[in-house]
Formats: structure tokens, C-alpha cells, sequence
């Protein structure tokens, strides 16, 4: 019987999910290049706020900030950089966290979100 490894391509998100700060840095750079291209952009931000919000429970954060590492990572199973393809990869990722979770993205991280896109993302990493 074969033997798969579902978890292919994964390690290095979850390497850099275990450092929050380098997350939070890397992310705010990323989100900043890509933001025009996304449509999934306030419900990226509203994950990232769940994921540092301290009332999050632990495994919900993980999950979350695998997600959020993934998008930052510079190499993905599609490249970024590809018109309309690049991020579809990145949106299967986070939705998938999302649904997993769905329960702890509170109205209040998706009026963050909401709030941040509305201000600009300049004014959004300042508050964070």
C-alpha cells in the first residue's frame, strides 16, 4: 500500500507560523504588494486579526497563522506573480483555515478588516 505525505510544501509555514513576529512583518509587506489583486482581502485581514487576537484559542491561531505564513511565503504551488492564477492557492489555503474555524472570526475581526481596507493599509499596520 502507498504511503502519501499530506503535508508536502507545508513545512516551511508552519516553521514560520511559530515566529508571530516575523508573521506580522512579513505579512503587512505582502498584503501591501498584492492588495488591488485580491478579493479575498478583508477576509485575509479579518483571519489575521483573529489569528493575534488574545482571546483566540491556541489551535485557532495555529491555524490561522499556517494560513496567513503561507501567503507571505515568497515560493507556493503557484507563483504570485502569475495574473489571476497566483493567488488562487493562497485563497484554497485560507478558506479552508477559515471554514475550519469560521466560529472564532468574530464580527468585531471582520470589522477590523473592514475598517483597515476603509483606511488604508499604511494606517492599518500602524494600529496593529
Amino acid at each position: 500500500m502507498a504511503s502519501f505525505d499530506h503535508t508536502a510544501g507545508f513545512e516551511p509555514a508552519d516553521r514560520l507560523a511559530q515566529d508571530r513576529e516575523s508573521v506580522r512583518r512579513r505579512f503587512w509587506v505582502k498584503f501591501k504588494q498584492a492588495v488591488a489583486q485580491l478579493p479575498f482581502a478583508e477576509d485575509l485581514l479579518a483571519a489575521y486579526y483573529c489569528a493575534f487576537d488574545k482571546e483566540t484559542p491556541r489551535h485557532v491561531q495555529a491555524a490561522l497563522l499556517g494560513a496567513v505564513a503561507y501567503f507571505i511565503l515568497p515560493f507556493d504551488f503557484m507563483p504570485d506573480m502569475l495574473p489571476l492564477l497566483g493567488f488562487t492557492d493562497d485563497a484554497a489555503v485560507l478558506a479552508t483555515a477559515i471554514r475550519m474555524v469560521a466560529g472564532h472570526i468574530t464580527q468585531e475581526h471582520r470589522d477590523a478588516a473592514c475598517a483597515a481596507l476603509k483606511r488604508g493599509i499604511d494606517t492599518a499596520e500602524a494600529t496593529d
